[in-house]
């Protein structure tokens, strides 16, 4: 695909894409995958998007033809372990899909409907309906790693009205380890860069040497763990993040409760 205006907004767009995928797949090695399909679309017939002021909405509309083409993606037939798990695998995959279009990649419920392939109406029938089922959670102890004082607060309070409970809010790379061994969390929120010139990734890679949870990194630069190129986290919320934003992340990472392998940044 030439170098137009077209296929700059593709690159500028295919980050988010990747998140969303990820986070709606709960894994990067699938997620990567129907985004890589997507771009074998577009490569093959660069005219599917028209200009770069519609190619973001265009992006995703044709992640869902490629989804579609696959027949989705399906829960483990297992049976789930926790509540939330329960309460996610009872959602329609498009409840879930509506959620993540509007609450974490930010598109109007217009633009969702349109990419979904439904009307507006039913598409913020499928929002609230996925609000609600995710509003009672079973309540899990949840790490928070995060150095500046004011935004750890803030990250706590999300995660405590949500009926979970914060076992500790580290600043460091050490005190996160640490935390993680001692109070044993079923979900870590982790910030990049850490104090005293620590790795948020880094601490993971260790606490997931321990034991395998799920972790949802928060970073101003979420572009730079959207590669692609090589593993990477599965949830990324971007800086400055939104409350609902977090929430919808928690309860995807939770659903899935799974991890994948990890790179130092």
């Amino acid at each position: 695909m030439p170098a137009t205006a077209q296929s700059q907004a593709v690159v500028h767009h295919l980050p988010y894409l990747r998140r969303y995928a990820r986070a709606l797949c709960g894994s990067q090695k699938t997620g990567d995958a129907f985004v890589k399909q997507v771009l074998e679309v577009v490569v093959a017939d660069p005219s599917v998007i028209p200009d770069p002021e519609t190619a973001r909405v265009r992006l995703y509309e044709l992640f869902q033809t490629v989804w579609r083409a696959a027949g989705g993606l399906t829960a483990d037939d297992s049976p789930s372990s926790t509540d939330i798990q329960s309460r996610v695998g009872t959602l329609p995959t498009e409840d879930r899909q509506a959620l993540l279009l509007v609450v974490m990649e930010g598109f109007t419920q217009t633009e969702a409907a349109g990419i979904l392939g439904v009307t507006e109406k039913d598409c913020a029938t499928q929002v609230e309906r996925a609000r609600q089922t995710l509003a009672h959670q079973e309540s899990m102890d949840v790490l928070v790693i995060e150095d500046e004082p004011i935004i750890g607060l803030d990250i706590a309070n999300i995660v405590e009205s949500m009926g979970h409970r914060v076992v500790g809010i580290a600043a460091t790379q050490e005190e996160a380890i640490s935390l993680a061994r001692s109070t044993s969390p079923s979900l870590v929120l982790a910030d990049i860069q850490l104090a005293e010139g620590g790795s948020g990734i880094e601490a993971a890679k260790t606490i997931l040497g321990d034991r395998e949870i799920p972790i949802v990194f928060i970073t101003a630069y979420p572009e730079r763990l959207l590669t692609g190129q090589r593993p990477e986290p599965t949830y990324l919320v971007t800086k400055p993040f939104a409350v609902d934003t977090v929430k919808v992340t928690i309860a995807q990472a939770l659903f899935f409760r799974r991890t994948d392998t990890l790179a130092a940044e």
